[in-house]
Formats: structure tokens, C-alpha cells, sequence
């Protein structure tokens, strides 16, 4: 599910991927949505919830953020520090 948060340039997305985590083309598709929401919508930050589980959903989302074709539409990664479930994909427009 994917949810916009604020307005304007500060417009952040959140992407919750529970209600998916065992649809491998359903999370791609997901991911590659807000990809594209994020460059239409000029947002600055996308949170992507994998969840804590085994770990192995936040690797996929990993694996997809680390392929070439995807990293050249971002800045950066930050893993939350304070929560293991949680990504953040920082843009500079």
C-alpha cells in the first residue's frame, strides 16, 4: 500500500509491504510503483516498511535498490537505525 505524506516539496511516500510479503511479483511491482510516484510527485523520501520477520523480504527490497537500473533514480539508502523493518530512499531532484 502505498501512502503519500505532506504536500508540496516536502511530500514524502510510505510503502507497507505486510499485506504482500509472499508475492515476489506483487512486491516488484510495489517497489517499481513508488519508484515512480516518487519522481512524479518530486518526493524527497520514500519509507518502505519490509517488516522485522526473518529479514529476508528487507534483503529482496535490498537486492531491487542495489540493481543498477534502480540506483541511478536515487541518492541514497538509510536503514532506520532505531527500527530494523524499516528503509529509507532519499532523492535529489
Amino acid at each position: 500500500m502505498i501512502r503519500a505524506i505532506g504536500e508540496g516539496a516536502g511530500v514524502r511516500l510510505k510503502l507497507d509491504l505486510h499485506d504482500i510479503f509472499n508475492k515476489g511479483v506483487s512486491i516488484d511491482k510495489a517497489l517499481n510503483d513508488i519508484m515512480d510516484e516518487a519522481e512524479r510527485k518530486r518526493a524527497k523520501t520514500i519509507e518502505i516498511i519490509p517488516g522485522k520477520g526473518s529479514g529476508q523480504l528487507k534483503k529482496r527490497v535490498l537486492r531491487f535498490l542495489n540493481r543498477k537500473d534502480v540506483k541511478a533514480r536515487y541518492h541514497r539508502v538509510e536503514k532506520d537505525s532505531k527500527n530494523f523493518g524499516r528503509l529509507f530512499v532519499h532523492f535529489k531532484h
